[in-house]
């Protein structure tokens, strides 16, 4: 088998129509656009949605939900049981876990560390942001909390 041999599977290309190419053709004259109207036209039709003049479905159904992107807090989040890999004693910041390719790159506001999972280090960590349970269970493991 040479590459020139090589063609697709019966049925699978089509040849396109080509429209307005004379009467004998069949699809000659209005080249398959009917006769008259709107959709006969030259750059004719309707704009996508448009119900008729009838309300579009797009302004009958209510407006829901919010998105405030613009003001979010976004925040490198962690969860507690991420510093169990660290050694006893040590102190944890946000550069320590992209060392540790815990987080890829530090977002705006910083690191925020989450209290799912279970601390069995005595750790000192430092974060722009903690939420209680996360100080509860440092405290537990005999580690500190330091808010930047």
């Amino acid at each position: 088998m040479n590459i020139q041999d090589i063609k697709p599977a019966d049925g699978a290309k089509t040849a396109s129509k080509r429209v307005g190419r004379g009467i004998g053709s069949g699809t000659g004259k209005t080249s398959t656009r009917g006769h008259k109207g709107q959709w006969a036209r030259s750059g004719g039709g309707v704009r996508p949605n448009f119900e008729g003049g009838q309300m579009p479905m797009t302004r009958r159904l209510p407006k829901i939900g919010f998105n405030n992107k613009r003001f979010a807090h976004v925040y490198n989040t962690v969860n507690v049981d991420v510093f169990n890999r660290f050694e006893d004693g040590e102190v944890v910041d946000i550069n320590k876990l992209i060392d540790e390719r815990i987080i890829k790159q530090t977002e705006n506001y910083g690191l925020k560390v989450l209290g799912n999972g279970v601390l069995e280090k005595k750790l000192v960590i430092k974060a722009n942001k903690f939420t209680a349970s996360a100080i509860q269970k440092i405290e537990k493991a005999g580690g500190t909390a330091e808010v930047l």
